[in-house]
């Protein structure tokens, strides 16, 4: 059962998004990228995902110009998730601000890697 506290603060968190936050989500809703859903702040059991898709479980974490790029709560916050079958891509504001077009890029070359490859027609297909 979803904490009722984490679905209120999430919903508060979508009022008063980040710059940072707020241009990936410009990028990412509508299924503007790759044809994916992605939801923000999406609760996703004991945590909130600023970004995250069903399908591929692809979860989208912001990371605030305090954050240390080597946090013991992330790895716990990120085990969790993968655990949980999701795959987890971590950018800072730097990145979003100032290189939005690479941090695309990189998310379309994860996504790509989490899609099953299409199937290849046998040789009696080909001559058809």
């Amino acid at each position: 059962m979803r904490d009722p506290r984490l679905t209120k603060y999430a919903k508060a968190n979508r009022k008063q998004m980040s710059e940072p936050a707020m241009r990936m989500w410009l990028q990412l809703r509508a299924k503007r990228l790759e044809s994916v859903k992605f939801y923000r702040e999406k609760v996703i059991g004991d945590y909130i995902a600023d970004f995250a898709a069903n399908s591929p479980k692809l979860v989208i974490e912001i990371d605030g110009d305090t954050h240390d790029v080597d946090d013991d709560l992330d790895r716990i916050r990120t085990g969790y998730l993968e655990q949980r079958g999701y795959r987890v891509v971590r950018y800072t504001n730097l990145d979003v601000m100032q290189n939005i077009e690479g941090v695309l890029m990189h998310l379309t070359e994860v996504i790509a890697g989490m899609r099953p490859p299409l199937p290849t027609l046998s040789p009696e297909g080909e001559r058809a």
